[in-house]
């Protein structure tokens, strides 16, 4: 499938849609995530903040800042003890009611189309049961990207999914019903293990080729969880054994996949060296 989308309308009803953001010690960002989402142009039904047991002021500026938004479209879930992202996900979809699930980082925020545009793709297609978009870096506060061009969307299969992840935590929908969840035993890499138990379950899964969402540090080499590339790499060869013993990948294309991370790791160690230092 590679269709041209129709300009989404924007009834006045929300979209059937249940945000899910996992926070940890992010009280100097959530405004800013929480306000991308109530820009959108057909906002979701409800939003919910799992702190995940931060230790910090956080709690209560997740409090402050549901308070700031119409009663009850904003809920603050709190978690204990601190299990990871996976775990906060985990309890957010589990306490999620709309028909839909959407994940967005607490340091990353949402350009105002992005609902409009996914919701018009799902409801024109109700057998995806995943449809994410694509991802760039931009300084905090910059002004989203105008939409460019025909928005179309192309469906990921088997092929692509062993390459690497095509499907940015911040750009994906999925179906609240699927019969998975992340697995909190990992706690990098998480993301693209659920993915790919969907994608390679047989369900469908589709991207759009817009600029919907942005991160606000480098994708990796930065600080945080995925600042540790050697940790990261282990951990895709860990999801790549989970997949194998699942019977979700052959061993061909299980071993035609860690060849592939190799190469990856080996190109992003030499674009680490090449980033300036005060950037690193």
């Amino acid at each position: 499938m590679n269709d041209d989308i129709p300009s989404p309308s924007l009834p006045g009803a929300p979209a059937p849609v249940s945000v899910v953001v996992p926070c940890y010690r992010c009280g100097d960002t959530i405004g800013d995530a929480v306000a991308s989402i109530a820009a959108q142009t057909r906002p979701p039904a409800e939003v919910l903040l799992v702190d995940d047991a931060s230790g910090d002021d956080t709690l209560d500026a997740l409090h402050r800042v549901a308070g700031a938004y119409p009663t009850g479209w904003v809920k603050v879930v709190a978690a204990s003890p601190n299990g990871g992202p996976s775990r906060a996900r985990n309890l957010g979809w589990q306490q999620a009611v709309q028909p839909y699930i959407a994940f967005l980082d607490a340091d990353d925020t949402w350009a105002p189309d992005k609902l409009a545009w996914q919701m018009a793709e799902l409801e024109r297609d109700p057998r995806i049961a995943l449809i994410a978009h694509r991802m760039k870096v931009a300084p905090r506060g910059a002004t989203p990207e105008p939409v460019r061009g025909a928005v179309r969307t192309h469906v990921i299969g088997r092929r692509r999914l062993l390459l690497n992840n095509p499907f940015p935590t911040a750009s994906v929908i999925l179906r609240r019903d699927l019969p998975f969840r992340f697995n909190e035993r990992f706690r990098r890499v998480e993301d693209f293990l659920l993915w790919a138990q969907i994608g390679f379950s047989g369900y469908r899964c589709v991207k759009l080729n817009q600029v919907l969402a942005y991160w606000h540090k480098p994708t990796f080499g930065a600080a945080g969880l995925s600042g540790d590339l050697d940790a990261m790499h282990r951990a895709g060869k860990e999801v790549r054994r989970e997949l194998l013993a699942a019977g979700l990948v052959t061993r061909g294309e299980h071993w035609f996949a860690r060849s592939v991370g190799l190469v990856r790791r080996g190109r992003r160690r030499m674009l680490l060296m090449m980033r300036p230092a005060a950037t690193r």
